[in-house]
């Protein structure tokens, strides 16, 4: 059972990082009340479908319109606006109201989730006092954003490499040449991306599309840990154990922890002969 006002609607796209952002913003400013959502495919509103903090469901499931109330402003703007009494405010329309007031909101704050220049959410922050929100407040607003942002990105980028997975042909059929080395930079792309993802259905979607790209041939006994895997596709790329290091978020000797490990697994006794062993055994594309 979800406190009341915490978690109002199920999963979409993005509102567990919406959810996640409103509880750490208001754990960080204080800020009584937070809520939220994303714009709706399609659509020209945001539907605020996350709440932390409310006492009412008058928010929830509110359609806001570009251009409209305080977060139809932001949206259009694609800046953070905020005002002190949001009912006697003359920046912003008032469509709204109603549900502010069924809240008891009064300072009010908005800021949109930019991703690739397109708004694709907001997030608000609210007190029940017309008071000024200072500019520490609106710094941890805008900091939540950008980590919902840098979440969402990561999301298209994982759609992005899944769906070019999807549709290359088996690795087993591909001939040496440029056409391995794509499949190859896309394997790497791919299992760096995937201890990033939060979402476990989207990290198994992902792990799956890394599958299509090995060849299709019998496992021996070999067996590799995630993250060994993880190292030796990197490396495999061509990549150093520093450029490992930063796109798989491991400390250097970390990634030579693993590669050692890997190496002593697949008999070899050079990161090159772990990369061919890793091939040859359908590990690694």
């Amino acid at each position: 059972m979800h406190r009341k006002g915490e978690q109002v609607t199920a999963d979409a796209s993005g509102a567990v990082e919406i959810r996640n952002a409103l509880v750490r913003l208001r754990r960080t400013t204080g800020l009584p009340v937070a809520f939220g959502g994303l714009v709706e495919p399609g659509r020209r509103h945001v539907r605020i479908s996350e709440l932390s903090g409310a006492a009412t469901s008058a928010l929830s499931g509110l359609p806001v319109t570009s251009g409209n109330g305080l977060g139809g402003r932001a949206v259009a703007l694609a800046r953070p606006c905020a005002v002190t009494d949001y009912s006697s405010s003359r920046q912003i329309s008032h469509e709204y109201d109603v549900p502010v007031a069924a809240e008891g909101l009064r300072s009010v704050l908005a800021v949109p989730v930019v991703v690739r220049r397109r708004v694709r959410g907001v997030l608000y922050g609210a007190l029940r006092t017309a008071q000024p929100l200072g500019g520490r407040t609106l710094d941890a607003a805008m900091e939540a954003a950008r980590d919902v942002e840098q979440t969402l990105v990561v999301r298209e980028e994982v759609r992005e490499l899944v769906a070019a997975a999807a549709g290359a042909p088996p690795a087993a059929d591909l001939a040496p040449g440029s056409a391995w080395e794509q499949v190859r930079e896309a394997h790497a792309a791919l299992r760096a991306l995937a201890p990033r993802i939060a979402d476990p259905a989207l990290r198994e979607e992902l792990l799956a599309a890394c599958a299509l790209l090995t060849p299709r041939t019998s496992r021996p006994g070999v067996r590799l840990a995630p993250r060994e895997l993880d190292v030796l596709a990197c490396l495999a790329a061509g990549v150093t154990n520093a450029v490992a290091s930063e796109r798989l978020g491991l400390r250097p000797e970390t990634v030579k922890s693993y590669l050692r490990s890997a190496m002593r697994k697949l008999g070899a006794h050079t990161r090159g002969e772990a990369v061919a062993a890793a091939r040859r055994t359908g590990l690694l594309p």
